[in-house]
């Protein structure tokens, strides 16, 4: 018999998983796990053959228990999840299972139709002349969805509706876990969550209809119409918080953070610092070029965001937070700098670089001049006060893209100047 090891290490050298000895954990590329599902005979994840039986009426789910000898007398909920455990046929319970021994094909037909249109919501429809090119095009409509990175609530605003759902239903965390078969003590991670590709929809799933609206209750989300899109919407604005916070962040004021709600772990911060600058950029209407900066960055160098301005031309912008007043490493940010500048001119598509924005809370006088005197790597200045105002002066504009060029003339970004600008389009 072989040891757990040896299995590891066979795999491993097959391409079939990668392993990490220092964290002792194994990933599993998502192509790899789409092969070994159709080795196993399944047709669809077992997330979206919830999401659809979780669409069915019960008499419907009656119909498939009584032809795979599942117990009807369960609950709703139990009978589910053993369709899903048993390894049933998707594309079987579609054409035969969930239909009278009587029904006419047309009417399958109509009844998948619904199903897809009117229960499932999937837009545009599902194509099909017939059943079974219906049913053929239903799972190619998962297969897609499952390589779609879109969260649709900001990754704060999952974690938010993971901590308050595991609070207010104690079982929560052991139904994910039996669920997905997930092995950590604690799931209610949103970072740990997407690692398995699995989205809050997917979770919100696993929790009996009954219980979440009881919880939507507690919480006044209306219940009316589908009450996970509803939990969806009530969780999306909580990106607006970590925004309102910006500076805070920047300043590493954990005082100030959690007087406001926001429990960050100092360590995090830089993170998160980044990542509220690139929220805020993008709702500005500029293009961060996520592909383009993994493509790019070495296990050495790494840049924080990338804007691409179309045509080659790129905006390149280093987040610093910092305690103390005043940001004043200059001969490290720009080693920094031009090692990123040599990444970018050495890329085979030619790319250029416009701009270089350091983005801080402050700078000091001599880091200001130290910019001024510098000619070669073309560094502006910009305080996270200062784009804070611009973010909000450009809400109010009819605009739909702040105008990159009001950040090219300045050293040190004026405030004055660009939001007189940008009032103009009130």
């Amino acid at each position: 018999m072989q040891t757990i090891d040896n299995v590891i290490s066979d795999l491993k050298d097959k391409g079939v998983i990668f392993y990490s000895k220092k964290n002792n954990c194994i990933y599993v590329a998502d192509e790899i796990v789409a092969i070994l599902r159709k080795i196993r005979g399944k047709e669809i994840a077992d997330k979206y053959f919830r999401r659809v039986l979780k669409q069915l009426r019960e008499p419907q789910i009656n119909l498939i228990c009584r032809k795979h000898n599942i117990d009807r007398s369960k609950s709703y909920q139990e009978k589910i999840e053993e369709i899903i455990s048993n390894g049933i046929s998707f594309s079987g319970i579609l054409k035969e299972d969930i239909h009278k021994p009587d029904t006419k094909l047309l009417d399958k037909r109509k009844i998948i139709t619904d199903l897809c249109d009117i229960n499932l919501k999937i837009s545009p429809s599902i194509k099909g002349t017939n059943l079974d090119e219906k049913i053929t095009n239903l799972i190619s409509h998962f297969e897609e969805l499952e390589k779609d990175d879109r969260v649709n609530i900001s990754h704060d605003g999952y974690q938010k509706l993971l901590f308050e759902l595991g609070e207010a239903i104690p079982e929560l965390n052991q139904m994910i876990k039996n669920a997905f078969l997930l092995q950590e003590d604690n799931v209610l991670l949103g970072n740990l969550l997407l690692d398995y590709n699995l989205k809050p929809r997917d979770i919100l799933e696993v929790i009996p209809e009954e219980t979440l609206e009881e919880y939507c209750k507690s919480k006044s989300i209306k219940t009316r119409g589908d009450i996970i899109s509803n939990l969806l919407d009530a969780y999306k604005d909580s990106e607006n918080i970590y925004i309102e916070n910006y500076v805070n962040i920047g300043c590493r004021n954990l005082n100030a953070l959690k007087e406001n709600g926001l429990l960050i772990k100092e360590a995090d911060l830089g993170a998160k610092f980044e990542e509220v600058t690139k929220s805020i950029l993008e709702k500005l209407g500029f293009t961060i070029d996520e592909k383009l900066r993994k493509g790019i960055n070495t296990a050495k160098d790494k840049i924080d965001i990338i804007v691409n301005l179309g045509n080659n031309d790129l905006i390149l912008i280093e987040c610093k937070t910092l305690k103390e007043s005043g940001y004043n490493k200059f001969s490290s940010i720009t080693r920094q700098i031009k090692a990123y500048k040599n990444l970018i001119e050495s890329h085979k598509d030619g790319y250029r670089i416009a701009k270089i924005l350091i983005v801080a809370p402050e700078f000091s006088d001599d880091f200001i001049n130290d910019c001024s005197e510098d000619f070669e790597l073309n560094m502006s200045l910009l305080s996270a006060s200062t784009l804070m105002s611009i973010f909000e002066c450009f809400k109010k504009t009819t605009l739909k893209e702040f105008p990159h060029n009001l950040l090219m003339k300045d050293v040190l970004i004026q405030e004055e100047r660009i939001v007189k600008t940008l009032s103009k389009w009130y």
